[in-house]
């Protein structure tokens, strides 16, 4: 290996030993200066040992040992100076040992052993780098991994498209912390900025769609297309109408995954061609799917479709392009019931898949039945308008079995991505893009025409133009164009399709048709094609003619500066991780380190389509089976598939693979799924799309062994699987989880575990070692992905050997990990462009790094449960009276004496400066605090302080200084407006009110922008877009 002077080829080559520490080779080094020479001897230094040897140029041999170095250690002395697990890591080493020493114990080690049982406690450390490689080198090797991508000319489609991001939303947004950190908004009032922004996309969807109303985004196209199928289900009644018809010109990946929902959702899914089959005597038939155009490209004009559905009470769903709707009649104008899609191609990068935010738009009266998260308006204490998450009440918390859909989260921030393109180019702007796209299509079919080459259509339709490849075969010629890195798509054994986006150009399409011609396509007469007229105009049958996007937001901003303006007042609005910790229970919180997030605006993660051919993709399939074999490593298991786009899409997956692993040993049969009540609410809601039986455990006092084993045996002839949570959702490590998953492999079950709490397992014990069989990881929490206000996630599967044969599989491109169960998200390897990140902070923290983020952890909540403790009842510890990396405080006490609720102290946190923990969840009348890793002891501190402030102010309710309905806590939280008003009227001073702590003063106030806000009226007068 061959080392010049660069610093870069230093960090690269320094990575690559570290990764390959067995190999031998050579390394000649060019000493152009003297730091060279001290370079070389400290390689030599690093090497040691390692059968190396470092030559440098000249051939002059330099010595490896001790004593040529000197008897200073050059490794450390030339290792990477931007360590990241102290940046990572919030307590100083200083902090660490105060606070071991109020909690009692001499270090850290004897806090864990306290902590985790010593039968499932991990002494190896985790394979993974060494951590010492630095930022700087971590990004460097990142670059030289995915540089082996190649970045061609896609004309694939399939939902997949090439965008242009606007630089002011890309800088002002997506790479900001202020949205990027923020969590979903379940607390408004500190909320309002994202909220405004997601009311601006579910406007943008209605207006293109012609619907009613819009959720604020689902995973992707496929996935929304089968959670419609599933709503409409409830809609009528299943079991007499119990087959669900797809176009078979519907995208191939949306087919796999609806034919993988329905067949445990008891459902007949019936694809064929809508054209000629006979609706009008399918009396059984609940709904069908189309794609609007079609995955060939072409538009139809599906009101006769409709009707023929309509007339046996079934319902049209529409699945569209939205960049088409611009362009094209809306679905609502020929009788859709419920329309889906993918709004990437506004403004979201390709990313190799995602994450990009999909639609549901539908009528009002299904509004109660759809899944995802809705916003709304409604009013707060003052009386001003506000925005909030409407009918939370359907929500898997709360209806558990019953709810809607496991879809617990959306894809905020690439849905605040595409509604701001849209208020970027205004309703102007998105025409003038529309019409662009269908002229460059227009050209091409033109160009093919006088090429002498047959086209699918010469008028209807938009973006792709399917043409046939005589006298060439299309595989032939799809892969000859590849290797001129240009990627069409097949079609079938005669034609192949080419898409456009907004990102071709004209000489594009010139480059395209010269290399058609070259090869030998064509070359006839010219056909009807050539006759065609380039305007951007679509023919009137198919075209546009209702105003759409009529609203102020869509036609105001004019200039970069307003639309900079705009966007940092929304985030201003907001509580993010910027401002201060926010410590939601369950949640994890944590940093998202800028290094992490750099790569995601690389052009080699972000322009690459997910059914690109493997030889453009190296680079990113090596770092995705480099990340799978960390992810490996951290559960102690022996596959990976990182296909599942959220927490709960990796739930559907795991226990999908155990229903798959079960048939293929003849035991199809079993179908109970034991789940202990404190479960999370996607676990029950999950369990029941994959058509399971669930039976109830109560745990609130810790798992009965002896009552789960008389559970089991009472179902063993039937029993499928067990979820469980470790450490608990009751926030302490079990003792007897072993002794729990061999019960239940005693009764022939698989055990599958909630990886929610997995932040307080790394590196310490695994899922592996507890006996578990599967689990999801959620990337957004324990491996650093940004919430991003509500989404993206990421929620891998890991899995014993067994079970890996059964991994997600995909129709279009197979990955690695591919096993015989069908795909259940819409790419190959999920949201893959968000990947990085989770390789990036393994990397970058190495072994012991990942390790002590479980330690510091579970150090910052016993802190801080020591220091609440003596003010508020916590919840279920362990027999050391240790917490795992969250606890539990219960205020039922407080709510019997003086008529605080957790609500009032959560609202109340936030005139303080803080985001209230989880509420409610999983112990009635509590909030559930978890610090992460990443906070310092002057943060934890803080929200302690915060707390036992909130504790005298209850104390003055109690004993009557304050009314116990009018109080600071009553009224909270306190808006800036108020505060300032000219009239006060509360018996407290507008001080106490506003600035309850010094730090609200000398860190600057964030004032929540909305009173409390009234969710009962929201939910009664539902407002869920803009109408003016």
């Amino acid at each position: 290996i061959f080392v010049s002077k660069s610093g870069l080829a230093w960090s690269i080559l320094s990575a690559m030993w570290r990764r390959a520490p067995q190999a031998a080779a050579s390394v000649a080094v060019q000493q152009e200066s003297a730091a060279m020479r001290v370079m070389t001897l400290s390689l030599a230094r690093v090497l040691q040992g390692q059968r190396v040897r470092v030559v440098a140029a000249g051939g002059v041999r330099c010595q490896s040992s001790a004593a040529a170095a000197g008897s200073t250690n050059l490794k450390e002395l030339f290792m990477a100076t931007d360590q990241f697990a102290g940046r990572h890591l919030g307590p100083s080493p200083k902090d660490v040992d105060e606070m071991c020493k109020l909690l009692g114990v001499k270090d850290l080690n004897e806090l864990i052993s306290q902590t985790i049982p010593a039968a499932v406690r991990r002494e190896a450390l985790v394979e993974l780098p060494d951590g010492t490689i630095g930022e700087a080198g971590a990004l460097a090797l990142a670059k030289s991994i995915l540089q082996k991508n190649i970045i061609a000319k896609n004309f694939i489609g399939m939902g997949y498209h090439g965008s242009h991001v606007p630089g002011v939303v890309l800088r002002n947004l997506t790479e900001n912390p202020g949205w990027y950190t923020a969590y979903t908004p379940y607390q408004p009032e500190i909320s309002q900025g994202r909220l405004e922004s997601l009311i601006n996309f579910q406007t943008l969807v209605c207006e293109l769609t012609g619907m009613e109303v819009a959720n604020s985004s689902l995973l992707d196209e496929g996935s929304a297309a089968a959670e419609a199928m599933a709503m409409i289900a409830r809609t009528v009644n299943s079991k007499t109408k119990n087959q669900f018809f797809v176009s078979d010109r519907v995208h191939p990946q949306s087919i796999d995954l609806m034919k993988l929902r329905a067949k445990y959702f008891g459902m007949e899914l019936i694809v064929g061609d809508h054209k000629s089959t006979d609706f009008k005597s399918m009396d059984k038939l609940c709904g069908a799917l189309v794609q609007y155009p079609d995955t060939d490209g072409l538009l139809f004009d599906y009101s006769g479709l409709a009707d023929a559905l309509h007339g046996n009470g079934a319902h049209l769903v529409v699945s569209a392009d939205p960049l088409a709707l611009v362009a094209a009649k809306p679905p609502s104008e020929f009788g859709a019931d419920v329309v889906v899609g993918s709004m990437q191609r506004f403004g979201v990068p390709m990313w190799f898949g995602g994450p990009a935010a999909a639609y549901m738009a539908t009528s009002k009266k299904q509004v109660r039945r759809m899944p995802g998260r809705i916003i709304g308006e409604s009013l707060d204490r003052l009386g001003n308008p506000a925005y909030r998450l409407a009918l939370q009440t359907r929500e898997q918390h709360i209806r558990l079995d019953k709810a809607t859909s496991n879809v617990c989260t959306a894809q905020v921030l690439l849905a605040n991505m595409a509604a701001m393109y849209a208020v970027y180019h205004k309703t102007d702007g998105l025409k003038t893009i529309a019409r662009k796209v269908h002229g460059l299509a227009q050209l091409f079919a033109k160009e093919l025409g006088q090429l002498g080459v047959t086209v699918a259509s010469t008028d209807n339709f938009f973006d792709t133009v399917t043409f046939s490849t005589a006298p060439l075969a299309p595989a032939a010629l799809v892969e000859q164009l590849q290797g001129k890195n240009l990627n069409l798509r097949v079609i079938d054994g005669k034609m192949v399709s080419a898409s456009f986006d907004e990102t071709h150009l004209q000489d594009d399409i010139m480059t395209l048709i010269a290399v058609l011609k070259s090869v030998g396509v064509g070359g006839g007469a010219a056909t009807n094609a050539a006759n065609i007229v380039v305007d951007g105009h679509l023919p009137a049958a198919f075209a546009r003619t209702s105003p759409f996007l009529q609203q102020k937001i869509f036609n105001s901003i004019h200039s970069e500066t307003e639309m900079m303006r705009y966007m940092v007042s929304l985030q201003l609005k907001d509580l993010s991780l910027d401002k201060s910790m926010i410590s939601l229970g369950s949640c994890t919180m944590k940093l998202n380190s800028v290094s992490s997030l750099l790569p995601c605006s690389w052009p080699e993660v972000t322009n690459m389509h997910p059914f690109a051919p493997h030889s453009q993709t190296a680079g990113y399939r090596e770092m995705l089976e480099s990340l799978e074999k960390y992810l490996i490593s951290c559960t102690g298991f022996d596959a990976c598939s990182l296909q599942p786009t959220s927490g709960a899409s990796g739930e559907y997956a795991g226990l999908l693979v155990i229903r798959q692993y079960l048939a293929s040993i003849g035991q199809a049969h079993r179908n109970v799924c034991i789940i202990p009540r404190s479960a999370h609410g996607t676990n029950p809601a999950t369990a029941v799309m994959c058509g399971m039986q669930i039976k109830w455990i109560d745990d609130a006092g810790g798992m009965d062994v002896e009552e789960f084993r008389q559970l089991c045996e009472a179902n063993k002839d039937n029993l499928a699987a067990l979820m469980v949570t470790y450490p608990s959702t009751r926030a302490f490590f079990e003792d007897n989880i072993q002794e729990i998953c061999q019960i239940v492999h005693d009764c022939g079950g698989q055990v599958y575990m909630d990886g929610a709490n997995m932040n307080a397992q790394l590196g310490l014990t695994s899922p592996g070692m507890i006996g578990a069989d599967v689990c999801h990881l959620n990337l957004h929490k324990t491996f650093s992905i940004p919430h991003g206000g509500g989404g993206p996630g990421l929620g891998p599967i890991c899995v014993k050997k067994h079970l890996a044969p059964h991994l997600p599989n995909h129709c279009v491109v197979s990955p690695s990990s591919g096993g015989d169960l069908p795909a259940v998200s819409a790419a190959p390897w999920g949201q893959a462009g968000i990947a990085i990140i989770p390789w990036m902070f393994c990397t970058m923290l190495g072994n012991k790094g990942v390790t002590d983020s479980a330690r510091y952890a579970i150090l910052n909540a016993n802190y801080m449960k020591a220091r609440l403790a003596p003010h508020f009842p916590v919840v279920a510890t362990n027999a050391n009276n240790r917490c795992s990396h969250e606890f539990i405080m219960d205020f039922s006490d407080v709510r019997r004496e003086t008529g605080i609720v957790e609500e009032d102290i959560a609202k109340r946190l936030q005139d303080y400066g803080f985001h209230a923990p989880t509420m409610s969840w999983p112990v009635p009348h509590s909030l559930m605090v978890e610090p992460t890793e990443s906070e310092d002891k002057n943060e934890l501190d803080r929200f302690c302080e915060a707390m036992i402030s909130i504790k005298e102010e209850i104390r003055k309710i109690k004993d009557g200084t304050w009314p116990a309905d009018n109080n600071p806590l009553k009224n909270a939280p306190h808006t800036q407006s108020e505060v300032c008003g000219s009239e006060w009227t509360y018996p407290y001073s507008r001080e106490e009110a506003a600035f309850p702590a010094p730090w609200t003063l000398k860190r600057g106030k964030h004032w929540p922008t909305t009173a409390r806000i009234d969710n009962a009226l929201g939910d009664r007068k539902l407002k869920l877009r803009l109408e003016e």
